[in-house]
């Protein structure tokens, strides 16, 4: 094969977002669509956060992981969202080659992050439901702040990988990617070197990174069904299984709408786009919804901030 061109990444200064293929009329409607779903993102997460952090009651490690979410939902739409509703009213849609580096690699940072505390929730549920007499010995707020601060980790290793295996590669055939965003399968595309590496590598983040979480979460609702299935009164089933339903919900959604993503053929790259829509914006805005209208100490907390607001009006 040799090699297939002259140039490399250091001769390209920037890249273009083809975005969806539509007709220029529809551009601004996209633009609405997501300034529509991405501010209902900043709404739902912020205040998400804002409850359990001046709400005492909600000082447990299910919330302290929830807060965490809502942080991570929120950054990772925010590194997408502005700069994908700026190249809709764009004519040029240019996105720097720093700046590409900087949304894959933040961007994969915080989506690997979020499989891990999903992962360190379904635990929490585990032990809540399965060895609730211990749940205050093995869920310490120290352990909980290591789980979380391991999830980090993992995803600063993850997204170090990408961005750097990524972008390593020589660009001398084309900048034009067929996204909204940095994508790094549509990167990958435009590369004229030899894509083995990279392909290793994902491979291996797949292995020891992203199967990790998924058994975690499958084995601790294994045990939970097991356990709950054992429990004599129906009352209390029907309560270890409301206690769990929202992050069940959370995570089909994530891993679902991710998997759909990389089950489309690539031939069929604006339905990619659309899917890709639902796990960046549309899994963001309805996360809040799911644990704020099913979770009773959620909506007991918002009760009492806004009654406080309006005796204070």
């Amino acid at each position: 094969m040799g090699d297939k061109g002259a140039g490399n990444h250091s001769d390209v200064t920037d890249f273009i977002l083809v975005g969806f293929r539509v007709r220029p009329e529809f551009h601004s409607l996209f633009f609405l669509l997501f300034l529509l779903v991405y501010g209902m993102v900043l709404l739902g997460n912020i205040s998400m956060m804002a409850i359990i952090v001046t709400d005492s009651q909600l000082n447990t490690p299910m919330y302290f992981f929830l807060g965490n979410l809502s942080f991570i939902d929120l950054s990772y739409s925010t590194i997408i969202a502005p700069k994908a509703m700026v190249n809709f009213l764009s004519e040029k849609k240019i996105v720097s080659f720093a700046g590409c580096v900087a949304q894959l690699f933040f961007f994969t940072l915080f989506i690997v992050t979020e499989g891990f505390v999903l992962a360190a929730m379904a635990y929490d549920r585990f032990i809540a439901i399965c060895n609730p007499l211990l749940y205050g010995v093995h869920m310490s707020r120290h352990l909980c702040t290591q789980m979380v601060a391991g999830s980090y980790f993992c995803g600063w290793v993850s997204s170090i990988l990408q961005a750097s295996i990524t972008f390593s590669a020589s660009f001398c055939a084309s900048r034009v990617i067929d996204h909204f965003y940095c994508d790094s399968y549509q990167i990958e595309k435009i590369s004229c070197s030899s894509l083995f590496v990279n392909k290793i590598v994902s491979f291996s983040l797949a292995a020891f990174i992203i199967l990790p979480t998924i058994v975690v979460i499958v084995v601790s609702y294994v045990y939970i069904v097991t356990t709950v299935l054992k429990t004599p009164s129906s009352e209390g089933r029907k309560k270890a299984f409301s206690s769990c339903s929202s992050h069940l919900g959370v995570v089909s959604l994530l891993y679902g709408t991710v998997s759909f993503v990389y089950l489309i053929p690539p031939s069929n790259p604006e339905l990619r786009k659309v899917a890709s829509v639902f796990y960046i914006l549309v899994t963001p805005m309805l996360n809040p919804l799911i644990y704020s209208l099913r979770n009773k100490d959620v909506k007991q907390a918002l009760r009492k901030i806004l009654w406080r607001r309006k005796a204070l009006s």
